[in-house]
């Protein structure tokens, strides 16, 4: 068997699962959310900048570099204006059902990877072996 992601069954149960995925009465919901976003230009660019001045201020804060209280300031201020928009909201929480889909797909492959087997549920309420957090 190969292998890999041109082997006709892994892209036919793979076809099958984003079926599944489509099928799902939330999904039109998200996905005209998302759409909705998109189809808005100004919400966009308020995105977009937020996520900009936000990875400026990581990585001041990472390097050592004394943020300024004026521009912790203003990304506080673009923040709350974006998120006052109820198109961002319906965005941010597409975009966090949308994870939640993946990093569930995500968990169940890397564990069938891990064990060689299906995993079972306590097999994913673990953390993995060298986990010491208790599971």
């Amino acid at each position: 068997m190969e292998l890999n992601s041109e082997n006709p069954l892994i892209l036919q149960k793979t076809r099958e699962l984003c079926q599944v995925i489509l099928d799902q009465p939330d999904f039109q919901n998200i996905r005209r959310q998302v759409d909705l976003f998109l189809a808005d230009e100004k919400i966009r660019v308020q995105y977009q900048e937020l996520s900009d001045r936000g990875a400026l201020l990581q990585h001041k804060q990472q390097t050592g570099t004394p943020l300024d209280m004026t521009e912790i300031s203003d990304f506080e201020q673009r923040r709350e204006v974006f998120l006052s928009s109820p198109v961002a909201q319906g965005f941010l929480e597409a975009q966090q059902a949308m994870h939640t889909v993946q990093e569930s797909i995500s968990q169940y492959l890397a564990k069938t990877f891990e064990l060689g087997r299906m995993p079972e549920k306590a097999d994913l309420d673990s953390c993995g072996h060298a986990c010491s957090c208790g599971h």
